[in-house]
């Protein structure tokens, strides 16, 4: 039986958790609060350390220092946080739904969450090239489209 479905999020190593992630880049995605109504609005602006043509963090191991506002996930705060798309793997085992059918770990490469639509790759902008009156403009819903279940 395969780890995932063995274990809960909170049992799992560190290795495993860090395995759950797809790589698909949309966590990395700069949000937008509405003032207003409080809604959050996805962007197609990554941070400046996510490689938007690989789909990687350039430093992750010190993301927290040079990006304090990066999020690291824990299986205490999954399901807290409401702009964790909903075909995240932590999302989805912490709502008990399983892996999906294109996740790497179920397909066997990387290949297929980039296949189905899930990733970002080559759909972003860095944030250092975006100017502050220009924030609006990257207001995108793509992020939130999820694949049919298979």
């Amino acid at each position: 039986m395969p780890f995932w479905e063995e274990k809960t999020l909170q049992e799992m190593s560190e290795a495993e958790w860090e395995a759950l992630c797809d790589g698909c880049g949309r966590c990395c995605l700069i949000k937008l609060e509405d003032e207003d109504t409080g809604d959050i609005i996805t962007s197609d602006v990554h941070c400046r350390l996510f490689d938007g043509d690989t789909c990687v963090c350039s430093d992750y191991a010190n993301r927290k220092a040079k990006v304090p506002d990066c999020i690291k996930l824990t299986p205490e705060n999954i399901l807290e946080i409401k702009w964790i798309p909903k075909t995240c793997a932590y999302r989805r085992l912490a709502e008990g739904k399983g892996l999906a059918w294109w996740h790497p770990l179920i397909s066997g490469t990387m290949q297929t969450v980039e296949d189905v639509g899930v990733s970002v790759r080559g759909r972003t902008v860095n944030e250092s090239d975006v100017s502050a009156g220009e924030w609006e403009e990257h207001a995108v819903d793509w992020p939130e489209w999820e694949p049919p279940e298979d």
